[in-house]
């Protein structure tokens, strides 16, 4: 199922463009954080942070489903072990139309281990089988996993094998697989993201025993040049961190493989001033969106002045503009840097 970047925008049978999507990643996928995203990826499919199918039940799917219609096409991501919960939590949440459900199978933190659920469940890939029949039973929409590549001395090759042909036989074509292994004793799940050596060549392999699934590449990538590259060797790729730290990330994606003009940094801030203003009257606290913005300005003169405006002028202010303000001059130094250089190359 791989698929050239030069090809039109491809979809699957279920009309969900996956070869780009942004990882869920708790505490930082929020649902302001998914605003900002989507100006900079039109393409891209957007995940919540994770929420236990115990959480939707006892406190209320509302509490944890709230979204602007703006960030579709975007993925549930719910945690779970019991077969009948993640069905009532699939049901639950019916009513925010939720473009895909998609069950984790890769988080390595004690909290998880502790609720059975997260990446210890590679270890039951029966069990695993039976949540996602259940939630497929109950679900109007697409239900995927993401997983990892195993876990502690699970083999690699048959292990991971077997969990996802266990899995795919309930008919669950679409894997997101995290190509590192989880180390559940020993690592905490900071170094569970950095420690575990990345195995490429395993999902690559994997993909490549079962073309009749989905296989999309999570891990590691951190460049626009790598997830162009691994855009077309897999079925797409799930950008984490380097979304969340460098943001611009994603439009140097969506301008490479999907043909996309660059995008104006300058409208995005100022529609971003007019989300929060909007936010505001509604109750919201400026620094939770604002705190998802900080590195949009990674790597251009002026950004030490940025973060200072986003996390401590705007955070005292509760002032949109004063953002505004500080990315116009960056943009205006910016514009004099190119235009030196055009000059330079020029004579």
């Amino acid at each position: 199922m791989t698929h050239a970047t030069s090809s039109p925008y491809p979809k699957s049978a279920d009309g969900i463009d996956r070869r780009l999507s942004v990882a869920p990643m708790m505490d930082w996928t929020d649902r302001h954080c998914r605003v900002f995203h989507r100006l900079l990826a039109p393409d891209a499919l957007l995940f919540t942070e994770m929420v236990t199918a115990e959480a939707i039940l006892h406190a209320g799917a509302e509490r944890f489903c709230q979204h602007e219609a703006a960030e579709h096409p975007l993925a549930l991501q719910l945690g779970g072990s019991d077969p009948a919960r993640l069905a009532a939590a699939v049901k639950a949440v019916a009513p925010f139309q939720f473009d895909e459900i998609n069950l984790n199978v890769g988080c390595p933190s004690d909290r998880v281990q502790s609720g059975r659920f997260g990446a210890c469940l590679m270890a039951e890939p029966e069990l695993v089988a039976d949540c996602v029949a259940a939630m497929q039973d109950a679900s109007s929409v697409p239900v995927t996993v993401k997983c990892r590549i195993g876990i502690d001395d699970m083999d690699d090759e048959a292990g991971l094998s077997h969990f996802v042909e266990t899995v795919a036989a309930r008919d669950i074509t679409h894997f997101y697989i995290h190509a590192r292994k989880a180390w559940l004793q020993g690592l905490s799940p900071k170094e569970n993201r950095e420690i575990p050596p990345l195995n490429y060549d395993r999902v690559k392999r994997l993909a490549a025993a079962h073309p009749d699934l989905a296989i999309y590449l999570n891990g590691g990538i951190v460049t626009c040049e790598d997830a162009v590259r691994y855009i077309d060797e897999f079925d797409g790729v799930m950008i984490g961190r380097a979304a969340y730290k460098s943001p611009l990330i994603l439009s140097d994606i969506s301008e490479a493989a999907f043909g996309r003009a660059p995008v104006n940094r300058l409208k995005v801030i100022e529609a971003m001033a007019d989300y929060i203003a909007a936010q505001l009257k509604e109750g919201a606290s400026c620094h939770n969106i604002t705190r998802h913005m900080l590195g949009f300005y990674n790597g251009f003169a002026g950004a030490r002045a940025w973060r200072r405006c986003l996390g401590e002028e705007m955070r005292g202010a509760d002032n949109p503009d004063l953002m505004v303000e500080a990315a116009a001059a960056i943009e205006a130094k910016q514009a004099e840097k190119d235009f030196v250089l055009l000059e330079k190359d020029a004579s």
